[in-house]
């Protein structure tokens, strides 16, 4: 029975006022904001510049300036302010709360919750979930898992195909796509490069990302848009699997030979056969190390960056795939708790429905909290060979910079630099010092050792200035003089790094930084997860809540609302789930990422179930509705692998993952390879959704609870 508070929400004249129509342009600004991030220079003028500065070295937050001459004469210092995804709708949120377009109604209803959505406790839920599913990962149980399917398929490209397809699927069934897509990228980064005839990556990384945010609707525990939707509509947990297994299950079936015989069916992109490189006796008789200690791959991540093509990277890479991490207690224990989570959360959420007196958080945190209880315990017990892995690790590094720089120093170079102007000797001054302000920083960042950072500094310079006598030649009166006056100028340099520095003082950063460096050392799994944990969502999900929120008190999304209830009436039950599909898909790419859109549809629908509540007009059939519902679902989560990566936040990690990992992916490239997989994944969707709503539905009036 409709109200006069439901009358007033489906209000649709407060749009000609001006506070509306600027709030709808702000929306619209933050979501292109979001789709293309950008920088504001601000001029901050020298004086406030060094005036704060000072300020804040006076009272040791950070430590005093340096003098240098750089930029000294310059009348204001540029800082570049960041616009993306987490200050964007922050801001727009302020502005519209200075001009007084949204109040008190509006930032507690995008943060407490109204109308059945709560996004406190969806947060809650999700990130503690998360905690769970990536400290499993932080166990190498995926890596290592990927291995044994690498070691399955042997050498038939098409047969590990399907068995990387396969694990990917069944894995992001259960932990979601974060989990798969921070482990399964890098592994299938190294293992394309490390394969002599697989010429392009792109089939495996974009078929991993397809079918990691397929899967991913299966669960409402797997994607933060999930939740959203089955708090908007009283769905039960079990209910939303249930009805989204089937369309999810057959379009993993059938998009797999449209991928391998259709999109991807070029040789150099699957090759029939894989020839991998051997990984060397040697490596395979060393202990993995736990990559979340610091320092413990030692010289082996710079060296990948020096060798990205030649065969020393490649053996370096191949280490990372064929001889995995795995830490089998804290696996087999996570592996536990999440199953044991997800059960409990699955067998309550049936009993109560969803926005009952029970909070699905209220399960998670407590499972979430022993989890890292593990993982502190662990990292405890086993602090003193983590320490002395991160020491030996460190020290490596220091040993390899150091024999770049000393090689740098060549008699080769030596002679060329002195029979050509003086330019060379000083860009060779700045590359040794450029050298040692780089084992500085590592000094200064890593937890304290028994060296202090002046030992390291002093040796990284005295490393730098060994030279080998050549041969002699014409050159060698030139060398001589020119490298015994350079000599003289390390001696000089050396005896004053040797000199007894004063101390810094202890300022707030550098505590922070020293404890933050004890506790990676000291509990190394646990900061990880916390490190890796996608916290930068709270205050995007929040803020994103609040711009909806404005968009519905300000009379847009009844708007939106009867437009979408005149094209149910023209196109009926199909209409409503090709529609649907469509435009959530789209808006993925445009309305602030999968959950932006999932939270501005769940509004819209809202309101649409309003417009049939009134006296006087045609309630909604269930059929119609629920149809509705889960092609919005599907939409969300295939949305992910469409056009743009920031339509979900998963496909800005994977793109940063892949960046890391020397696979660069143009945004257009995206978008071209993309179109295919997700034309044909929600098409198979969508028609698997018709034929169920049709054979499990009936016309019966929906009735909202």
């Amino acid at each position: 029975m409709a109200t006069n508070t439901d009358t007033d929400k489906l209000d649709t004249e407060r749009i000609k006022e001006w506070r509306s129509i600027v709030t709808l342009i702000v929306f619209v600004l933050t979501n292109i904001n979001v789709l293309f991030p950008w920088h504001i220079p601000i001029p901050v003028p020298r004086p406030l510049h060094n005036g704060l500065h000072h300020g804040l070295s006076a009272i040791r937050v950070i430590h005093p300036k340096k003098k240098s001459l750089h930029g000294a004469d310059k009348a204001v210092v540029w800082f570049r302010f960041p616009m993306n995804f987490v200050t964007a709708p922050l801001i727009a949120d302020l502005f519209l709360l200075i001009i007084q377009a949204i109040g008190r109604e509006e930032v507690r209803g995008g943060t407490l919750g109204t109308d059945h959505i709560s996004p406190l406790d969806i947060m809650l839920f999700f990130i503690t979930l998360a905690y769970i599913a990536i400290s499993i990962d932080a166990s190498g149980l995926i890596r290592w898992l990927a291995y044994k399917v690498l070691l399955w398929g042997g050498e038939s490209g098409h047969k590990l195909f399907f068995y990387l397809y396969t694990f990917f699927a069944i894995l992001g069934s259960f932990i979601g796509n974060d989990p798969i897509i921070l482990s399964g990228t890098p592994f299938l980064a190294y293992m394309t490069r490390v394969s002599s005839n697989i010429e392009y990556p792109r089939a495996w990384i974009f078929t991993q990302f397809a079918v990691a945010n397929i899967v991913s609707a299966i669960l409402v525990s797997s994607n933060p848009t999930n939740l959203v939707l089955a708090g908007a509509f009283q769905v039960r947990f079990i209910d939303y699997t249930v009805n989204m297994i089937v369309p999810v299950v057959i379009t993993v079936i059938v998009l797999f030979p449209v991928l391998l015989y259709v999109i991807f069916r070029k040789e150099n992109l699957i090759p029939k056969k894989i020839t991998l490189h051997e990984l060397p006796e040697e490596i395979r008789a060393t202990i993995p190390k736990n990559p979340c200690i610091p320092y413990a791959r030692g010289a082996a991540e710079e060296e990948e960056s020096l060798h990205v093509d030649d065969e020393k990277g490649k053996i370096i890479e191949l280490a990372e795939i064929m001889h995995p991490y795995l830490d089998k207690k804290s696996a087999i224990f996570g592996s536990v708790v999440i199953a044991t989570t997800l059960i409990v959360v699955l067998v309550i959420n049936a009993v109560k429905p969803t926005g009952g007196e029970l909070p699905v958080f209220y399960i998670t945190l407590p499972a979430a909290a022993v989890m890292l209880g593990w993982d502190v315990s662990c990292g405890w017990l086993r602090r003193d060979g983590t320490r002395e892995i991160a020491r030996s690790g460190r020290r490596e590094l220091e040993a390899a910079r150091e024999a770049r720089a000393a090689a740098s120093s060549s008699p080769s170079e030596g002679v060329l630099a002195d029979s050509r102007p003086s330019s060379g000797d000083n860009q060779n001054e700045k590359q040794v010092a450029g050298v040692n302000e780089k084992y500085h920083d590592v000094a200064s960042e890593s937890f304290p050792s028994s060296r202090s950072t002046t030992d390291i500094t002093v040796e990284a310079s005295e490393a730098t200035s060994t030279r080998h006598v050549g041969p002699v030649s014409k050159y060698s009166s030139k060398v001589s003089e020119g490298g015994n006056k350079r000599k003289k100028e390390r001696e000089v340099d050396a005896e004053k790094r040797s000199e007894p520095a004063p101390k810094d003082k202890a300022t707030l950063v550098s505590m922070i930084a020293y404890a933050w460096a004890w506790l990676r050392e000291t509990f190394p799994t646990a900061t990880a997860v916390l490190a890796l944990l996608p916290l930068a969502l709270v205050p995007f999900a929040f803020t994103m809540f609040v711009l909806v929120q404005a968009l519905v008190t300000k009379g847009w999304v009844p708007v939106f609302a009867y437009g979408w209830d005149h094209w149910v009436n023209l196109t009926g039950t199909v209409g409503a789930i090709g529609g649907m599909g469509f435009v959530s898909v789209i808006l993925c790419n445009f309305a602030g990422t999968n959950i932006g859109t999932t939270i501005l549809i769940c509004r819209v629908l809202q309101a649409w179930v309003l417009i049939h509540e009134q006296p006087g007009v045609a309630p909604i059939s269930n059929r119609t509705f629920w149809a509705t519902i889960y092609s919005m679902a599907l939409g969300v989560n295939y949305g992910a692998f469409s056009t743009a990566f920031s339509a979900s936040l998963a496909g800005l990690l994977w793109r940063d993952i892949l960046g890391s990992k020397h696979i660069h992916i143009r945004a257009r490239d995206f978008a071209r390879f993309n179109v295919p997989i997700i034309a044909v994944s929600m098409i198979v969707g969508c028609a698997v959704l018709i034929g169920e709503v049709y054979l499990m539905r009936d016309t019966l009036p929906y009735k909202s609870t």
